[in-house]
């Protein structure tokens, strides 16, 4: 990877709206970071190439600017062992510190120009892509990174052994989703054009060593990049995937002849832009291919990569995600981890299927009370987190209900906020019924640039503003939005959630893992049946969940057969009564129009079904407060989710990496 000196940003909320401000990741030093002053490689942009002479010869790129790529590792300890991984990251530098030149003749702006215009690859993670410089960036980091590390890897192969002909036996390199999917066309540079290999043999041997792991179906992510701006910052390399485009054009008229919808649509160089498509160069160039949970990876089989998965239909597999048990329960819940320790032993840290012995303790009042009692205390540590980042005060009695993730429209936190809407009128309607005491808990960041994410941010701060303030909802309702959501607050946020919402339009969610972070911590899922909440659902049961609305195939039948959200909503009152109280400004009175265009949005296109789901959604609510009404029984439903989770560990994910991908054996 890259070391980074600004993460993503550090987000404050400033009049309800989202401010991003730099993270500086590195302003401090970090104990487990090593240079390595003695590793360094060269990576080129720009420039020309040199057309091979003669058969026989190679073509010679000639880079207008090098950036020096230097090396950091970063060890990783391993738990209960004495062997320590390392994370090698890259920093970019100048060839020369400054432009001395420039600095001598007073021209100090020129001088330290010259410096950042090399080391500005490694400033931020995620540069806003907005601008035409932004997206430059953004494929300079790609190959910056990538490049780095495959010269880094062939470098210490030959090192150690003297040969390259045995590189796929002795090396493996994923690909991480298509940001490192120009490996692909960097390793063919390397074997071909440094290493003299003929372009068969290269290809072959680039094919055993890459495999490629999908980790979205949303189209706008599967990234792609004009062929104007690949051919000027990587002019090799474009010439590169244009052979590789054009061989596999032979292969795959030779496998559908005439098919030119389908011949298009595999195409690398996409005609229309004409663009490159980094997944389905990913795709060409690796030995396997697989999803993240089990719907996704069929889901990969039967729509993104449904040409290609019909061609060669064995490259392709899903291995669900996983999280790790050491931080996401031992570390962060140590109230629950010393309950766990007593009940079934310290092992089910190396072995998450141990989980499976919590089983024999679902009905022993005792060992529910102890369970109950670590549970609150996570929530009164949680109540007085939120007081502090929010001035809030929430009861730690009332259900904790939580939603913290990436604010993007496909995870539905809109959803979320209409259900809220919905509560608070139901209640200003019936303040004296019987309700279930409900704290409302969101948290994430909206993209820079997503403007729709980042109105979703304010909704929550508007509807929270006039939800706290109303005397009617004292002791009933609360909404709290978190800033700044990272693993620190998410490591106290998880221990002490009481529900976890994964309400994603079925089919849009690859995997997720906070919700099987919620889930380790005893929280019961309210949700779709989308990404590896499925899988959740099958180990712990469908009887401690609260699923609701279209799966990802009544999602396509519903599509299929023209979804008119005008006309649900004519249908709901109750949900027309909410698009009007955002759309006309009960929570925005000082602008009434700041939510209308939002609301027009979802009336006439509605793109991830909220109005559709809208009724099965309230009534998971509904089951949810009466489920919460019954303490034990909600306590024992929590541990039966605990005690299902086995399944998920990141070490289980880990090794169907290495067995089936990777083709590794543990070491001992």
């Amino acid at each position: 990877g890259i070391r980074y000196e600004y993460g993503m940003f550090a987000q404050t909320i400033q009049d309800g709206q989202q401010v991003e401000h730099p993270d500086p990741w590195l302003e401090d030093g970090s104990p487990w970071e090593f240079a390595r002053p003695d590793v360094c490689h060269r990576i080129g942009f720009g420039g020309r190439v040199e057309q091979a002479a003669a058969p026989g010869q190679v073509a010679v790129w000639h880079p207008e600017t090098v950036v020096h790529a230097k090396a950091y590792d970063l060890l990783i300890p391993g738990h209960a062992t004495e062997r320590v991984g390392t994370l090698r990251l890259w920093r970019s530098a100048a060839p020369a510190l400054i432009d001395l030149q420039a600095f001598n003749l007073g021209d100090y702006a020129r001088a330290a120009a010259y410096k950042n215009a090399y080391e500005n690859i490694s400033w931020v993670l995620y540069p806003d892509d907005r601008t035409p410089e932004g997206r430059e960036l953004r494929l300079r980091q790609e190959y910056f990174f990538t490049a780095a590390s495959i010269q880094d890897i062939l470098a210490r192969h030959l090192d150690e052994h003297g040969r390259l002909d045995n590189l796929a036996a002795q090396q493996a390199i994923h690909l991480n989703d298509s940001h490192p999917a120009i490996a692909v066309a960097e390793l063919m540079r390397l074997l071909v054009d440094e290493h003299g290999w003929p372009w068969p043999d290269a290809w072959a041997r680039t094919r055993a060593l890459l495999s490629y792991t999908n980790h979205t179906l949303m189209p706008e992510a599967l990234e792609t990049w004009p062929v104007e701006l690949l051919a000027r910052v990587l002019p090799r390399h474009m010439q590169i995937i244009t052979r590789i485009h054009q061989d596999w054009m032979q292969e795959a008229f030779q496998a559908w002849p005439g098919d030119t919808a389908r011949l298009a649509r595999v195409a690398v160089i996409d005609a229309q832009g004409p663009r490159v498509r980094m997944a389905h160069l990913a795709v060409l160039g690796s030995h396997q291919v697989n999803g993240v949970s089990a719907l996704h990876g069929k889901l990969l089989r039967e729509t993104v990569f449904a040409d290609f998965a019909a061609h060669d239909p064995a490259r392709f597999s899903h291995v669900t995600n996983g999280v790790s048990p050491r931080r996401w329960l031992a570390q962060c819940n140590p109230a629950l981890a010393r309950l766990l320790d007593e009940a079934i032993g310290p092992p089910w840290r190396r072995d998450l299927d141990a989980l499976l012995g919590l089983r024999a303790w679902l009905d022993d009042g005792a060992f529910l009370a102890r369970f109950a009692a670590a549970r609150q205390a996570n929530k009164r540590h949680l109540a007085a987190v939120i007081a502090h980042e929010t001035g809030i005060a929430v009861d730690a009695a009332s259900l904790f209900d939580v939603q913290v993730k990436r604010i993007h429209e496909y995870k539905r936190q809109l959803l979320n906020l209409m259900h809220v809407v919905w509560r608070w009128q139901c209640i200003r309607a019936a303040p004296q019924a019987d309700w279930v005491p409900r704290t409302v808990i969101l948290a994430g960041k909206a993209a820079s640039g997503y403007a729709a994410a980042r109105q979703i941010i304010r909704l929550a701060h508007d509807i929270a503003r006039v939800v706290n303030a109303d005397a009617a909802m004292a002791g009933r309702l609360r909404l709290v939005f978190l800033p700044n959501y990272g693993v620190s607050l998410a490591e106290v946020v998880m221990p002490a959630a009481d529900l976890s919402q994964q309400i994603s339009l079925a089919g849009t969610e690859a995997s997720g893992t906070g919700n099987m972070k919620l889930a380790l911590n005893g929280a019961l899922t309210l949700g779709t049946a989308d990404g590896s909440t499925i899988e959740i659902r099958d180990c712990v049961g469908e009887e401690n969940m609260f699923l609701f609305g279209l799966d990802a195939a009544g999602v396509a039948a519903w599509r299929a057969h023209g979804h008119l959200p005008a006309e649900q909503v004519a249908r709901d009152t109750r949900l027309a009564r909410v698009l009007q109280a955002i759309g006309g400004g009960a929570f925005s009175p000082e602008e009434p129009g700041r939510y209308r265009t939002l609301v027009e949005h979802l009336m006439q296109v509605d793109t991830y079904l909220l109005t559709a789901d809208f009724d099965a959604y309230l009534q998971a609510q509904v089951r949810t407060d009466e489920a919460y009404r019954q303490p034990e029984t909600w306590t024992r439903r929590a541990l039966a989710t605990v005690s299902g989770m086995g399944h998920f560990s990141a070490d289980r994910a880990v090794a169907e990496y290495a067995r089936r991908i990777w083709r590794i054996r543990p070491s001992g």
